[in-house]
């Protein structure tokens, strides 16, 4: 027999960190609770407020909003003043957790935790089979996420930083362009260029259904579907109607054969035409990932129940994953045919490739 010596104190310190990250997931769940319930809503510039006045304002049963309060005191979300028996949402972490508007909005994310959540079986057969999940087969808490999260880089982002990094398109959009946006999801991306650029027409196209009808909707709602539609369509298989942009807003690492898409996407486009590709931001290694990139964690857990399950579960199967980098993108859309391909933009979450026939 061996005997394996272990240092306590490490052992300890891990132990510390396991139940940190168990704690993080548990509090996205509570996150969820108090977005559904308007509870961080409500906090939001009362001040300070015991549970008992929280549960008057928001409707709720003071037994339960004293436990939620208690446990988000726990993880450091609100201010608790034992003395007063109050808790209180401080300004800057309400812009985090309050308003999806607010340009540091993250309560989005906490549902797609929860989705994950509900697929682990499927994940744990998939790892066994190697088969993939189609997006139309995750939790209805995914697309809702998917949506309110990354939305808010593109209302920070898309029309004041990215579009005027590309070479001539704001100036093209301004006058009247043709757009073509592929994997639209819920539409958020077009929904603000139409706004920002009511000259011109935008088109998406989505093969999940469900997802176009909640587009078409949104659009409606904006007021732009004058000149916004929403199709059901295969990234192989829309009209290439000599397109002055093609859009893939965080979904070119999905598909199945993003090399075959983007060569589509290509013959789509007019001659002087652009490609626009947003991606998550990456290093082209992944100890570079994993040291630079603060969302690393997050994008290799969404990648591993979604992403490369999505593309896995397509012909091709190519399994980009969201992390690829830019040498690995930028020699797709090379092997597609682009002659000109560049980084136009980059923020924390995001980096944008602008692709040239």
């Amino acid at each position: 027999m061996t005997t394996t010596e272990i240092d306590m104190q490490r052992v300890g310190e891990f132990a510390q960190q396991v139940a940190g990250v168990l704690t993080g997931g548990a509090t996205a769940a509570l996150m969820v609770v108090g977005d559904r319930l308007g509870l961080y809503a409500a906090l939001a510039g009362s001040g300070p407020l015991t549970p008992t006045e929280l549960a008057e304002l928001t409707g709720t049963t003071e037994r339960y909003v004293r436990e939620w309060l208690a446990q988000q005191a726990a993880v450091r979300f609100l201010d608790h003043d034992p003395e007063a028996g109050t808790f209180e949402l401080t300004p800057e972490r309400a812009a985090v957790l309050a308003d999806d508007d607010s340009p540091a909005a993250m309560i989005g994310a906490a549902p797609m935790i929860t989705g994950l959540h509900r697929r682990t079986d499927d994940v744990v057969a998939a790892f066994r089979s190697g088969d993939g999940i189609p997006w139309a087969n995750q939790d209805p808490m995914i697309f809702e996420s998917a949506e309110r999260f990354f939305r808010v880089s593109y209302r920070n982002s898309l029309v004041a930083e990215w579009i005027p990094a590309l070479h001539g398109v704001h100036e093209k959009l301004q006058a009247g362009a043709y757009v073509a946006d592929i994997g639209c999801g819920h539409g958020a991306p077009l929904v603000l260029l139409a706004e920002a650029y009511p000259a011109s027409r935008f088109v998406g196209f989505d093969i999940h259904e469900p997802s176009v009808v909640t587009a078409r909707r949104r659009a409606a709602d904006a007021g732009v579907s004058d000149r916004v539609s929403f199709e059901v369509s295969h990234c192989h298989g829309y009209p290439q109607d000599g397109y002055d942009m093609v859009t893939f807003f965080d979904a070119f690492h999905d598909l199945g054969d993003p090399t075959g898409a983007a060569a589509y996407a290509r013959a789509s486009l007019a001659d002087d035409g652009t490609l626009m590709l947003v991606e998550p931001r990456a290093c082209d290694e992944l100890a570079s990932t994993l040291r630079e990139i603060p969302t690393a964690a997050l994008n290799y857990a969404a990648s591993t129940f979604l992403c490369t399950p999505n593309s896995r579960s397509q012909p091709g199967a190519a399994a980009l994953g969201p992390l690829a980098g830019p040498a690995r993108l930028k020699q797709v859309l090379a092997d597609a045919g682009f002659s000109s391909v560049r980084t136009a933009a980059e923020n924390d979450f995001n980096a944008v490739y602008e692709a040239r026939p």
